[in-house]
């Protein structure tokens, strides 16, 4: 008998499960649809698909999912010929072939820019046009790509009418067989904004089935591009002194500190990224394994204090008053970050927008914190002196935040756990 109960309930389960799956897929394609997309269209996944009988390089669109996506199929030709022009030969595209490839396909008359903000938009007016357009409610049509420094790039395709936006994003990869479409999916931009510091970001949402069926929703997609140029000798120092350290696991930038009082910085995190930094690799002292159970190393004070004051000029018994040094072992005390105070990536990352030399030798640098996840071309904004030193190295000198915008300065970070909550998680 209980047997047959049990027999009896998990039949009634998975009929209930079995109704919630179909029930979910339908309504992803029913709000597809409410996008305009025909059921040919569509996967189960909710993605625009290529109708089988249409060829590449169709006359007048190039069209493999209807008109919405004309564009982007003669951009993925035109890239191609560009990208086969550049005689690509590493796994990563340089600099300067990334220039000229962006030049070019300015000069084709696309919208162009690269993945990571090192080069200035090609065809930024006709972006500022279109922009213009989406203001007076009036109907235009934008073609731009984004390129990837590993190849390919992804593509937009945007079209106005009535001050609304409908986006069709496509990615595309270099394969064996040539340039492979790997994602084409269309959305409304719920929101649009062309930013005072020269971003154009928009926001929409794809409709991909496990993702609905999970949350009962659009899949999030963000998108920052600048189109205003940026003074290349903003974006130069950008990489040599602040890129390298970023906002992840770390709150060099994030509070006010300075030579004369160091405040509450991390320097168990710094030692982290300076280890990086001055021998480039990974620093050695990692939870591995006992990333859920805890484990302390004691590193030697050599090591330690020569990593941080290749960064800091810090006088030895200050460091060791913001640590936990052990005198008897003539070592610092470190505990790596576990799974307790682990940080979850954040799309956010710095951009130089100023700068100027000071009688003293060193450089005070204006940088933006760039969230495409949260819609802002300015999450904050700090202020960073640093002392250029000879043989490019570098030290790092004083930070003031200056404005936090919508998002407060470091939401996204996670402090590494301080000596007592270590205790009370991992126990003595």
């Amino acid at each position: 008998m209980k047997s047959r109960r049990r027999a009896a309930a998990w039949a009634v389960v998975g009929t209930v499960l079995f109704c919630a799956v179909a029930g979910g897929c339908l309504l992803v394609k029913e709000d597809a649809l409410c996008f305009g997309l025909p059921p040919a269209e569509l996967e189960a996944d909710g993605q625009v698909q290529e109708p089988q009988e249409e060829k590449r390089g169709q006359e007048e669109t190039g069209s493999k999912a209807g008109d919405c996506a004309g564009g982007l199929w003669a951009l993925a030709e035109c890239y191609e010929a560009i990208y086969e022009e550049a005689a690509v030969k590493d796994t990563l595209i340089s600099l300067d072939v990334m220039k000229r490839m962006v030049r070019q396909l300015g000069e084709s008359g696309y919208g162009a820019v690269d993945s990571e903000n090192q080069v200035d938009m090609a065809g930024a007016d006709q972006v500022l046009e279109f922009c213009r357009l989406v203001d007076a409610g009036e109907e235009g049509s934008l073609t731009v790509a984004q390129l990837s420094y590993l190849g390919g790039f992804t593509g937009y395709d945007l079209r106005a009418a009535d001050g609304k936006v409908e986006v069709v994003r496509g990615c595309w990869q270099p394969s064996a067989d040539g340039l492979k479409n790997e994602d084409l999916v269309r959305y409304s931009a719920d929101f649009w904004e062309c930013t005072s510091e020269g971003y154009l970001i928009f926001e929409g949402s794809s409709f991909a089935a496990d993702y609905y069926l999970l949350s009962m929703s659009g899949t999030p997609l963000h998108t920052a591009l600048r189109v205003l140029p940026l003074e290349e000798r903003c974006r130069e120092l950008n990489r040599r002194y602040i890129a390298p350290i970023g906002y992840g696991r770390n709150d060099l930038f994030l509070l006010d500190w300075s030579e004369e009082d160091f405040g509450a910085l991390d320097f168990y995190d710094l030692y982290d990224i300076f280890y990086g930094m001055k021998y480039n690799r990974p620093v050695p002292y990692t939870a591995g394994e006992s990333a859920g159970t805890g484990v302390v190393y004691e590193i030697p004070a050599a090591e330690f204090e020569d990593v941080i004051k290749t960064y800091f000029d810090i006088e030895t018994e200050v460091l060791r008053s913001k640590t936990k040094y052990i005198t008897e072992s003539g070592c610092y005390e470190y505990r790596p970050r576990g799974f307790f105070d682990a940080e979850h990536p954040a799309d956010i990352y710095p951009e130089v927008v100023k700068w100027q030399e000071n009688g003293d030798g060193t450089l005070t640098l204006t940088v933006n914190a760039v969230y495409p996840g949260h819609n802002l071309s300015r999450a904050y904004s700090c202020e960073v002196v640093v002392r250029p030193l000879a043989e490019g190295g570098v030290r790092y000198v004083s930070n003031r935040i200056l404005s936090s915008g919508e998002e407060d300065a470091g939401s996204w970070h996670v402090p590494r756990l301080t000596e007592e909550e270590w205790k009370r998680v991992y126990g003595e």
